[in-house]
């Protein structure tokens, strides 16, 4: 168990990257928390109550924190195509440049170089957020290609055309580049590794 103590005291030294106190680069932890799952998320998680779910907040928490991203011109709301009530957060030209100076970059390219492999470190770190999940009785945040949901599509003859990938829980197309974007209602395949 010492191990996996260090392991843990070591995480939550390396959690300075995108736990800080004040602002960097104008912005707080959580804004750019709420910032790069915007930036990451597929269509149908860019919402105020999926950004409330990642951030760890209330929902009125995170509507200041995309009040607050709105102002500074990093995103913009738009009614969602299928129910205008609903809103989807856009991220802008504008907050796309400041993820360039994301404080989380140093933390991007050490994983990157570790000797071990980036996709062994991500696969470790999935293993460990899928027990705690099943633990604590939630599921986490995942891309479309390791979903239960995600099918092939095959050709559309009303469309006449070759759709890549289906959400049948959306009963949505996918494009092959939303297949690889963060889904709040994401369910696990199994237990396996995380393909590339």
């Amino acid at each position: 168990m010492t191990a996996a103590r260090q392991a843990v005291d070591l995480l939550v030294q390396t959690s300075s990257g995108w736990h800080f106190d004040g602002a960097r680069h104008g912005l707080t932890d959580r804004e750019w928390m709420a910032l790069r799952l915007l930036a990451r998320a597929n269509r149908f998680s860019r919402t105020p109550s999926a950004l409330a779910q990642f951030v760890g907040t209330s929902r009125a928490t995170a509507s200041q924190t995309v009040k607050r991203l709105e102002d500074k011109g990093y995103l913009q709301r738009k009614s969602a195509d299928q129910d205008k009530r609903s809103v989807i957060l856009d991220v802008t030209p504008r907050g796309e440049k400041i993820l360039a100076s994301d404080p989380i970059a140093p933390l991007i390219h050490a994983i990157a170089t570790l000797e071990v492999g980036a996709n062994n470190f991500r696969d470790l770190l999935s293993q460990i957020l899928r027990q705690l999940d099943a633990r604590q009785n939630r599921h986490h945040a995942d891309s479309c290609r390791q979903c239960i949901f995600l099918t092939e599509a095959a050709y559309n003859r009303a469309s006449r055309k070759q759709t890549e990938y289906t959400c049948r829980f959306f009963r949505a197309d996918l494009t092959g580049a939303e297949v690889d974007l963060l889904c709040f209602n994401f369910e696990g395949r199994g237990s396996g590794a995380v393909p590339t």
